[in-house]
């Protein structure tokens, strides 16, 4: 008995699970793996603030406790939570609504919309309401990842050309550059251009010259993942070197040092109910995201995650980046990915990272007041522009001109309007074409294939049927949106085939039957009856069959159920053979 209130205090928290049996071993793979994406991390943070249109300091911030709160809530040993390019973008999208950037209201929004999206992440944990993510189709997912990539690279250009453009929209955005382009400055355009190069390259190409040179592998990857802090070191050098700020070059400036503050969201009921629906945007999201990153790291290791479990440890993840005054956070896909190749056994390497940040926190922010802003634009393109998937386009359109509809509305909606309206587009697109394809379901008259008990599709084989059986087979759960079509199908058909004496609908890929698909069923039973036709149901699964039960259903059926098409074909043209002969 002792054992099932110890095993739900484990499912709750996790860390309970795998602290106990925590090894030496475990702690060095744990710190190397730390190490690495501490490296990755800190200038992913100050450049990913900056993206979401908050103080350097605060993509920090976000980079500490949510890690720890997530140690203790996860169940990936490899998931590396804290701000990521999408969820900064929207961040930026949702909270430039209701404050002006730079202000002290924004940053005070930023955090309330955390806050926010960890109370709704927990919320929908305690519900159990993981099941709504699976609303964002994969399809709807990449488009706005794709279409979020091209406009977050966009939006970093100004940086890159040293001018001031604004635009939530690519549109705008483009209009902006082009009509700032007379003050583009030489020095910050060379400086942008040369770390996004040498980004690019360290990102491909510098690991395997390093193997090359015969370095370990775990070394070569954590000098190539320094690539971004070269960058950053190089650049301050030559701005202090060469005086590039009397020249028009624009730097990142004071960086406030020191432990996060202990931080309270508002509690405005108005500005909740403006951030509510991108609190839910950005849950999702995130969710999304990070359930996809944790399933496929764990899978590697023949591990496993417990995704209603997930929604609870990023729901803790952001109130705790909220009360450090952070802003929204999720999983994020090239960190995690960095994390397991780096060794990471458990969740502790997030721990680790997480007293890395803070100690670049305390220690290292005077460092960067002369780093460029080009530089930090530079990181962000070269990390977003990797989740740019043009590939993933063309293949779905090959596969499925529905997806590819879903995908494309979310393209253009998220570059042309904006983020929010993008993904509500794409997944209410997606919603309304799977309830048009549902309500169109996939029929099929089956015959037997000669010398088995198989039934397949007459217009696809070459198959046995009966003038006096009609054989139908759905391919689809009956429900209110399909029902009138199934009863259609069947009229035309027994319109056509006045020797008809049995219908048998075949239900091997019936799930559900809900009330008006019954009343259909019933419907039909009793027209067929009238017309002297019998009709029976074949291979139903149990829990529909249980359903029927519960009904009335069965008290006024006067057809069969067969456990089988075959079943079915064979008795019905028995009992056929003998009305022939009582008849003659």
């Amino acid at each position: 008995m002792k054992a099932r209130p110890l095993k739900r205090i484990t499912s709750l928290l996790p860390i309970l699970g795998w602290a106990p049996a925590y090894t030496k071993t475990d702690a060095q793979s744990d710190l190397v793996a730390a190490v690495i994406v501490t490296i990755m991390l800190v200038p992913q943070s100050l450049a990913y603030a900056m993206l979401a249109g908050l103080p350097p300091q605060v993509g920090l911030y976000a980079s500490i406790l949510p890690l720890i709160a997530y140690a203790v809530f996860g169940t990936s040993r490899a998931l590396a939570v804290g701000p990521v390019a999408v969820v900064s973008l929207m961040t930026a999208a949702a909270v430039g609504q209701v404050a002006a950037p730079g202000s002290a209201e924004y940053i005070t929004a930023a955090i309330t919309l955390a806050f926010l999206s960890g109370i709704v992440l927990v919320v929908m944990s305690v519900l159990r309401l993981g099941f709504l993510a699976n609303f964002l189709s994969h399809p709807v997912i990449s488009g706005f990842i794709t279409a979020s990539g091209i406009l977050i690279a966009t939006s970093q250009l100004k940086h890159i050309l040293g001018i001031s453009a604004d635009g939530d929209t690519l549109p705008h955005l483009l209009g902006g550059i082009y009509a700032g382009i007379g003050g583009l400055n030489p020095f910050t355009l060379a400086i942008g251009v040369a770390a996004t190069a040498f980004l690019f390259w360290t990102r491909k190409h510098l690991k395997p010259l390093l193997l090359a040179w015969g370095l370990p592998a775990r070394m070569a990857d954590l000098i190539a993942k320094a690539g971004p802090v070269a960058a950053i070191v190089v650049s301050i050098l030559a701005v202090i070197g060469f005086g590039l700020v009397d020249k028009g070059v624009r730097i990142v400036g004071e960086i406030s040092a020191g432990l996060p503050p202990f931080a309270l969201p508002s509690f405005d009921p108005g500005l909740w109910q403006q951030l509510l629906l991108p609190a839910v945007l950005i849950s999702l999201v995130g969710f999304v995201e990070s359930v996809s990153v944790a399933q496929t790291l764990a899978a590697k290791r023949r591990q496993r995650i417990v995704p209603n479990q997930e929604l609870t440890a990023l729901g803790a993840s952001n109130i705790a980046s909220a009360l450090s005054g952070g802003y929204p956070v999720t999983g994020g896909f090239a960190r995690s990915v960095v994390n397991f190749d780096a060794g990471a056994e458990t969740p502790l390497a997030g721990v680790f990272t997480a007293m890395g940040i803070l100690a670049a926190t305390l220690c290292l922010t005077p460092l960067f007041r002369f780093l460029p802003q080009a530089v930090l634009a530079a990181t962000i393109i070269v990390a977003v522009l990797s989740l740019v998937d043009f590939a993933a386009i063309r293949r779905t359109w090959a596969y499925s001109k529905a997806d590819f509809a879903a995908m494309a509305v979310t393209i253009l909606t998220v570059l042309l309007v904006g983020v929010e309206a993008g993904i509500t587009a794409g997944v209410s697109l997606s919603l309304a074409l799977f309830l048009w394809r549902t309500s169109r379901p996939h029929m099929a008259i089956v015959g037997q294939v000669p010398g088995t008990e198989h039934f397949r599709n007459i217009d696809r084989h070459d198959v046995i049927t009966d003038p006096r059986i009609l054989s139908i087979r759905v391919d689809e759960s009956l429900y209110f949106a399909n029902a009138r079509a199934l009863e259609d199908a069947i009229y035309d058909r027994i319109a056509d085939q006045p020797e008809l004496r049995h219908v048998v609908l075949m239900c091997p890929a019936v799930n559900t039957i809900d009330a008006s698909a019954l009343e259909s069923l019933e419907a039909i039973a009793h027209r067929l009856a009238s017309a002297g036709i019998g009709f029976h149901l074949s291979e139903v699964k149990g829990p529909v069959t249980d359903a029927l039960k519960r009904s009335d259903f069965m008290e006024h059926f006067k057809g069969r159920i067969f456990l089988s098409q075959f079943e079915a074909v064979t008795t019905l043209t028995g009992m056929q053979h003998q009305d022939d002969a009582a008849t003659g």
